[in-house]
């Protein structure tokens, strides 16, 4: 196997497991499966490696981004925390041990026209990006701002 020589971690937060199935009209129909393999094609295509995890326990994703390449392969993270987004200072906490690697937050709904709770955010102050309301394409647009950070351009 080639040595990956740069990648990106995609996270996906507690209950995105049950996309397409939970509800679809805030959410939609593609399932967590679907967006993993939009990714892997994305990063196929652009010479990318990825490795998409989701976890319903904040431990676990805590422990993915420690033991995440301190090798300094990682370029970017895409994270979609879940409700993990609005409570979570311990997750945001483990973002921050990753000095100079691009964070792009991602929601499928668009948080800010939800309920009051939702438009709290403790990613959102360590993210470079914020994508929200745009479905699964948020989680494709969020993998191309990561690649243009990687190539050099610094246009966001």
């Amino acid at each position: 196997m080639a040595k990956v020589e740069k990648f990106f971690l995609v996270l996906h937060g507690p209950n995105l497991n049950k996309l397409g199935i939970r509800e679809p009209h805030i959410y939609g129909s593609t399932t967590l499966e679907e967006i993993d393999e939009i990714l892997k094609d994305l990063a196929r295509r652009n010479q990318v490696g990825l490795e998409c995890f989701q976890s319903n326990h904040e431990g676990e994703l805590i422990d993915k981004i420690h033991s995440s390449s301190d090798t300094g392969n990682l370029k970017g993270i895409i994270i979609n925390a879940g409700g993990y987004t609005h409570t979570s200072i311990a997750l945001r906490d483990a973002l921050l041990t990753k000095e100079n690697v691009p964070i792009v937050e991602v929601h499928l709904s668009n948080i800010f026209k939800r309920e009051k709770i939702r438009r709290i955010s403790f990613i959102a102050g360590v993210a470079d990006a914020i994508i929200s309301g745009c479905g699964h394409y948020g989680y494709i647009y969020g993998f191309q701002f990561l690649l243009q950070k990687i190539n050099g351009s610094e246009e966001s």
